[in-house]
């Protein structure tokens, strides 16, 4: 095969690959934006923050891909992902219902001692964790959450 030939093979499996990338991208963009629509439909009143963020009562929610192992946190909030890859982000003391499912992560990083609380359905309080601290949990059985 010619040194062209290899060139024009090389230069077209590139560009293939390329445009795979770009389908395979705008495939996983469509994804979260159909989730935020999905949750944005169920939600009334909140409103789409960015490509992939969210208001909530008490904080933010952003949807991302699941199974991120460390979540970071800014100071003074309680951040959480569940099971589906998306994050919530409280910064405001209250009592929230709570949608996230499955099992996954938290961070509590408010001031050290504050505790926030979790609840089961009918409002008793399943646990609760001091800041600062950070684990897993499953979020399924977590109805309410009371940040501080």
């Amino acid at each position: 095969m010619s040194v062209r030939k290899v060139l024009a093979v090389t230069v077209a499996a590139v560009a293939l690959a390329g445009s795979q990338l770009l389908v395979g991208s705008a495939a996983a963009a469509g994804g979260v934006q159909g989730r935020i629509d999905g949750y944005l439909a169920a939600h009334p009143g909140e409103r789409q923050l960015s490509a992939d963020k969210v208001t909530m009562p008490g904080g933010t929610v952003t949807f991302a891909a699941a199974g991120t192992a460390a979540i970071s946190c800014g100071s003074g909030h309680l951040c959480i992902q569940d099971g589906n890859g998306k994050r919530y982000d409280y910064y405001y003391c209250g009592y929230y219902d709570f949608y996230g499912i499955g099992d996954g992560y938290f961070n509590n990083s408010q001031s050290s001692g504050t505790v926030a609380r979790f609840y089961n359905e009918n409002g008793t309080e399943r646990w609760s964790s001091r800041a600062p601290q950070s684990g897993t949990a499953s979020w399924t059985p977590v109805w309410h959450i009371r940040p501080c």
